[in-house]
């Protein structure tokens, strides 16, 4: 319907909505109330898809001869033909390898540098239990109370008395 109104309607610089409408009406009689909603989205729809031109808020048909539209965004690259000899490995799947199974397979060797350099497993240590009954604090050299835990409190200072009484 919109392509016929529009080709009736013959205006060399297209159609607006309200003329296409307007022929639709006159061609057809009695339409649905939600007739302007639905002529909107069938609108935007061709025009999308490339069946109808938008230019200054005009509907028009597209010029056969004029190159197609390119869509948003990078334009895809030209992909190489092979030749039929050539053969394509596989992609690499995904993820790490899983470890085998066979026993007699060698191990692997340790990739990190701190594991293959000292020995020992990466991360803090385990904390011991028996280390914590054995250790004996050394005896306070300093004159006072013992210390609480925690940050101390803020001294406050002393009321200083007037100056010039």
């Amino acid at each position: 319907m919109i392509m016929a109104a529009i080709e009736a309607l013959n205006e060399p610089s297209g159609s607006n909505k309200s003329s296409i409408s307007r022929q639709i009406e006159s061609t057809y009689g009695n339409l649905p109330p939600a007739h302007t909603t639905l002529l909107n989205h069938h609108l935007n729809k061709m025009k999308s898809a490339g069946q109808l031109a938008f230019l200054k808020n005009n509907y028009l048909k597209p010029d056969p001869n004029a190159p197609p539209r390119r869509g948003r965004g990078r334009p895809p690259k030209h992909k190489t033909d092979l030749p039929a000899s050539a053969s394509l490995s596989p992609p690499r799947p995904r993820g790490r390898p899983p470890k085998s199974i066979d026993p007699s397979d060698p191990q692997p060797k340790p990739t990190s540098p701190t594991a293959s350099v000292s020995g020992r497993k990466r991360g803090r240590p385990a904390k011991s239990t028996t280390a914590d009954l054995t250790v004996v604090p050394p005896p306070s050299t300093s004159s006072g109370p013992p210390r609480g835990r925690g940050r101390p409190p803020k001294v406050k200072p002393a009321m200083a008395a007037p100056v010039g009484a």
